[in-house]
């Protein structure tokens, strides 16, 4: 991860960035922001001639390098700031890890009086944009490794550059669990990352159970989807419980570490990139360890159910009843709806033993998610209004996507089944909507105070897009953090 460094007395001007804003009025010139510390002589006037000459806008990202043979600096980079708030910051900085990806040190001057939360989003950006993952040697890596900031006053920004970090730190760990090949991903491994990135954190408490305790408790739902496979499932539980913490929120999310449908198998084309399926996971146990590195003063419990979906002998059959941890049975007519059957026992056992304040559960549960809402936006579910616009809210300002749906009463009766409590999976109706009306229905008295969110669609990216870069995007990891430390 790019080391970043804030600095009143910038020591190397070998490649010096200058921030740019579009003109102020309609079909004016873009022009240079005047900044906290003095470019060196001559650059000020340069740049003004620079600008029309180059056709800079000024919008958010746009980046133009000026080479200066034997002058000082060598290179000068001019960086469009767009609205110059904290998401036109930050895509400038997923734009600026870009293009200056041949260098191995930059220093960026930074407007005079520039906002804390602008200081945090180009962090987030440079450190999000710079990100990549390949398990082999990889000639194309960035060389770019270190990034001075120069502003007046550097203890004002340091408390929005640490938390960048971790945010950028806890984004990336989502990533990296997410894009692992499934040949190295199972539950096992999964569980194996949390505890060794737990262990670094004091104040954290780790629980995995087994197959045999899963058993012995009744989580019916994990075990029915992981039983075709060679590696057992694991139910994660991660606490962080601070002594002045006022809330208690527990955190569910899907954790599928490769999923081929099942009996009712999947074609291969939908079946390829399936090692996603445990994006969700990922991404709270991620906020989770988020909030541990902060501090932050709100207990937070992660409950990750991991199961590999899997085609054998011993594979869950379409048609099976499931007995889920606390009772309530599903008649399971399809075996690549498998999801909701882990969450269904994690929330339920969220409700009746940790009895938190607020639940919240993230999940690549459908593709309907996309259908709906295309693939940057997660579909976001709760009957509780200021939950959901809290979440929203956060959500939008960590820079990510998602959009509120209903859940209507009339969709209610297709989850009636002839067998079981539940039918899974009913074909009637939007898909997206049914999964989460069944969620609910584990939920008991928490009902109203339950958030689900299918983040399909959004958990990936098929190219790089301003922070984020082609593979895994983390979705989740910064509106959770933004949303938790908002909690009193």
């Amino acid at each position: 991860m790019l080391a970043i460094r804030l600095t009143a007395e910038p020591e190397r001007l070998d490649t010096l960035i200058l921030p740019v804003r579009p003109g102020r009025t309609d079909g004016a010139p873009a022009e240079a922001v005047p900044t906290a510390v003095a470019p060196p002589d001559g650059i000020a006037e340069e740049v003004a001639a620079l600008i029309p000459v180059a056709r800079f806008s000024g919008r958010a990202g746009e980046v133009h390098t000026q080479l200066r043979p034997g002058g000082g600096p060598g290179r000068l980079l001019l960086l469009g700031i767009g609205a110059a708030d904290e998401a036109a910051w930050r895509a400038s900085g997923a734009a600026l890890a870009r293009a200056g990806k041949d260098e191995t040190h930059v220093t960026v001057a930074l407007p005079d009086g520039v906002a804390p939360e602008a200081v945090r989003g180009l962090a987030e950006g440079l450190l999000l944009g710079s990100y990549r993952f390949r398990l082999g040697a990889d000639t194309d890596a960035p060389a770019l490794t270190d990034v001075d900031l120069a502003v007046s006053d550097p203890e004002a920004y340091e408390q929005a550059v640490e938390v960048a970090r971790t945010t950028a730190r806890m984004t990336r760990l989502a990533r990296d669990l997410t894009n692992m090949p499934s040949s190295v991903k199972n539950p096992q491994w999964f569980a194996e990352q949390v505890t060794e990135a737990a262990a670094d954190l004091p104040g954290l408490t780790l629980r995995v159970r087994e197959p045999e305790q899963l058993a012995a408790e009744g989580f019916g739902g994990i075990l029915a989807v992981g039983g075709g496979s060679a590696s057992g499932p694991r139910l994660v539980e991660l606490d962080w419980h601070p002594a002045d913490a006022r809330t208690h929120v527990v955190l569910v999310g899907k954790g599928i570490t490769f999923d081929t449908g099942g009996i009712s198998i999947k074609p291969v084309p939908a079946m390829k990139l399936m090692r996603k399926d445990m994006a969700g996971a990922a991404a709270v146990v991620a906020a989770t360890l988020g909030v541990a590195a902060l501090g932050l003063p709100v207990r937070v419990t992660t409950l990750a159910p991991l199961a590999e979906n899997m085609v054998s002998g011993a594979a869950f059959r379409p048609g099976d009843v499931v007995r889920h941890y606390g009772g309530l049975t599903s008649e399971t007519t399809n075996s690549d709806a498998e999801g909701r059957l882990v969450l269904a026992d994690a929330l339920a056992y969220a409700v009746q033993e940790l009895k938190p304040d607020l639940l919240v559960d993230l999940a690549t549960l459908t593709g309907a998610n996309a259908v709906a809402l295309g693939t940057r936006t997660g579909a976001l579910y709760s009957d509780n209004d200021q939950l959901a616009e809290d979440l929203l809210a956060a959500i939008g300002s960590a820079g990510e996507s998602a959009w509120r749906m209903p859940l209507p009463t009339d969709y209610v009766e297709h989850l009636g089944s002839d067998l079981a409590d539940l039918h899974s999976a009913p074909t009637q109706g939007g898909g997206s909507v049914l999964a989460a009306l069944y969620l609910r229905e584990f939920t008991g008295d928490l009902a109203d105070r339950w958030l689900h969110i299918d983040m399909s669609a959004p958990s990936w990216c098929e190219r790089d897009d301003a922070e984020l870069t082609r593979g895994a995007t983390g979705w989740g990891v910064r509106g959770l953090l933004r949303w938790l430390a908002a909690l009193d």
